[in-house]
């Protein structure tokens, strides 16, 4: 079992990269990667998710370009990453809907983030960086995987060798973001 500040460690390593290796990445650290996603937690076990690999390169170029802006000059870091990881939300099931209903609160999107960050920080266990792209042309993914009208494309999480060093953390004071039974 991992020690409680080994975790704190790794959450404290785990940053976002734009500069990745021209390194593939080892079937058995994906494989170990996609089962942190799987095995998340979820609403009432709802699991509202599938991940598409996408590690073939042509269509691994055109999914990348999927996430870029000319304009606004970002992620066109995203086409150096061996893996895309594309997360489709999936129908959840009866019960955890019907929460989404009673709360007014869509419990899918907090279960994507959950397995998502699962997942990132599984890779950085396995030594691979990764970054969380949320600004992606949908209906260029969708078509391109030939994911169906119902689903939706969320996130999509770049995978691989880092190419750079760890930056310190900007991170608000404990005091500003953290306190005790009052806001």
């Amino acid at each position: 079992m991992i020690e409680g500040e080994e975790m704190l460690d790794l959450v404290n390593r785990r940053q976002s990269e734009r500069r990745y290796l021209n390194k593939p990445v080892e079937k058995e650290k994906l494989d170990r990667i996609l089962e942190a996603g799987r095995l998340s937690p979820s609403a009432c076990n709802g699991q509202p998710w599938r991940f598409v690999v996408v590690d073939e390169p042509e269509l691994r170029a055109e999914v990348a370009a999927a996430t870029e802006s000319q304009v606004l000059r970002m992620n066109a870091f995203v086409q150096q990453a061996p893996v895309l990881i594309v997360i489709i939300r999936e129908k959840s099931n009866l019960t955890s809907r019907a929460g989404d209903l009673l709360k007014n609160k869509d419990y899918s999107l907090i279960d994507i983030g959950i397995a998502t960050a699962s997942m990132a920080y599984q890779a950085a266990a396995e030594g691979l960086g990764t970054c969380i792209i949320g600004w992606l042309d949908e209906k260029k993914i969708r078509k391109l995987l030939g994911v169906p009208g119902s689903k939706k494309v969320e996130l999509v999480l770049t995978v691989g060798y880092a190419d750079s060093k760890n930056r310190e953390k900007l991170r608000k004071k404990p005091g500003e973001a953290i306190s005790f039974n009052r806001y």
